[in-house]
């Protein structure tokens, strides 16, 4: 079986920062130049939905916000200009040879105080 292990566990971060999720196989997702590897963002009490598959390749309807990167057992998910919406779970997944999830909970991300 090909283990999948995300990190780090959880992370807080601030409206704007760019935050990185990393996911690591076991074994190799790759077969000739495609990366077996989706993304998916599940909120709370809603169900998942897929952002990223081949490793990088966006669906046209996520925001350009969030994108992929990665090759050989080493990927990452980045979310640049992150927003209190972003908040929920994130899900890498190989689809090299059978189905296996894993889970990365974005806990919080903090608002910034303003001066007004």
């Amino acid at each position: 079986d090909i283990i999948m292990t995300q990190s780090p566990s959880s992370l807080s971060a601030r409206p704007g920062e760019t935050v990185t999720m990393n996911c690591k196989a076991s074994s190799s997702i790759t077969s000739g130049s495609s990366k077996h590897l989706v993304w998916y963002q599940q909120k709370a009490g809603e169900a998942p939905k897929l952002l990223i598959y081949y490793s990088s390749t966006l669906r046209s309807v996520i925001s350009s916000w969030f994108s992929g990167s990665g090759s050989g057992l080493d990927y990452t998910l980045t979310i640049s200009n992150v927003q209190p919406e972003d908040a929920g779970h994130y899900y890498c997944q190989q689809y090299y040879n059978q189905f296996l999830l894993s889970v990365f909970k974005l806990k919080e991300i903090k608002r910034i105080q303003g001066y007004f």
